[in-house]
């Protein structure tokens, strides 16, 4: 079976790294608002003009008062035309790569099942040193929890018996 090239060219690294706010992970400035400004003018999508020159907007509450995040920050979203068809590349993104492994695994079975099989022996000692590296770090944390639990008793009752130490004068 001969890989589609809209496959492949997700496997290759590209170096761009993108440092706006971000929708699906993805910069909303540098990559979806000129993606959607290429659809709109091919007229592949529809998205409100509005939607796409003013991205982000104040979030609002119910009682139409601008929503703050509890730092006290107001709050920002996405333009709900362009969120909506966000969502629905990323749903279709999905759909293609699930399409992609069923053609893979009808295709060749045997060869699905090898490659799992071998990831599996080959993630098996990872998880077996970590699962060990957890129990020792939490056994440790817990003599650390027992021991700073038996000082703080320790000075508590050291400060009790200080009290009670009769003044004389």
């Amino acid at each position: 079976m001969e890989t589609p090239s809209y496959i492949k060219s997700l496997l290759m690294p590209n170096g761009r790294k993108p440092a706006g706010r971000k929708a699906w992970s993805i910069d909303l400035e540098t990559i979806w608002i000129p993606f959607f400004t290429a659809t709109n003018t091919v007229g592949d999508t529809h998205i409100p003009v509005d939607a796409l020159g003013c991205p982000l907007r104040l979030a609002y509450d119910a009682d139409g008062s601008v929503r703050f995040s509890k730092a006290g920050r107001p709050i920002t979203k996405v333009a709900k035309d362009l969120a909506d068809t966000i969502r629905m590349v990323r749903d279709n993104f999905s759909a293609g790569l699930l399409g992609y492994t069923e053609q893979v695994v009808a295709s060749d079975k045997s060869g699905y099942k090898a490659q799992i099989e071998l990831a599996r022996k080959a993630g098996e000692p990872i998880l077996t040193r970590d699962r060990a590296n957890l129990d020792k770090a939490v056994a440790q944390a817990m003599e650390d929890a027992l021991a700073k639990a038996e000082a703080e008793a320790e000075a508590e009752a050291k400060a009790k018996d200080k009290a009670k130490v009769p003044v004389t004068a």
